[in-house]
């Protein structure tokens, strides 16, 4: 069973456990998946990969993360904890992220095999670790590590 199928067969569970949010993030999930099929010239019928679904969760995953973050600078506590809710059941269909301690291992690896020193390299050794850690690692992080590994 894909992943796009799986999310599909979540709506009916959601509508019969009365969850709400569940539901109202399925139903945007599939209709997310829709636009995608749409995008990419396929029929509204068709199914996404897995691969293709998961991107689509990571960029619905995103606009929460950004949404939550708006809100609760515009000082909406009550919209932030609405959308946290919803980011929490869309982190269940994506992968493990590496942590930090482990980004900066993989990142030191690179660094002496490509032996990146200079600061003007920086962006030359982002775009490196995000090609190899795509889909494992946030792009927050690995910034965050190349910042350090660069100063």
């Amino acid at each position: 069973m894909t992943l796009h199928e799986q999310i599909k067969g979540e709506i009916k569970t959601a509508m019969m456990a009365r969850d709400t949010v569940k539901l109202n993030v399925m139903r945007g999930l599939v209709t997310a998946f829709m636009n995608e099929l749409v995008a990419t010239g396929k029929t509204p019928q068709d199914l996404l990969s897995d691969e293709e679904a998961l991107k689509v969760i990571t960029r619905t995953a995103k606009q929460r993360k950004d949404a939550i973050e708006q809100f609760i600078k515009g000082g909406r506590q009550d919209l932030a904890d609405e959308d946290t809710a919803q980011l929490k059941i869309l982190e269940v269909y994506l992968p493990q992220m590496m942590s930090k301690d482990e980004v900066m291992n993989f990142a030191r690896a690179k660094q002496t095999e490509l032996s990146f020193t200079d600061v003007s390299k920086k962006g030359m050794f982002m775009a490196t670790l995000m090609k190899d850690l795509k889909g494992k690692a946030d792009g927050g992080t690995v910034k965050e590590v190349v910042d350090d590994l660069l100063k």
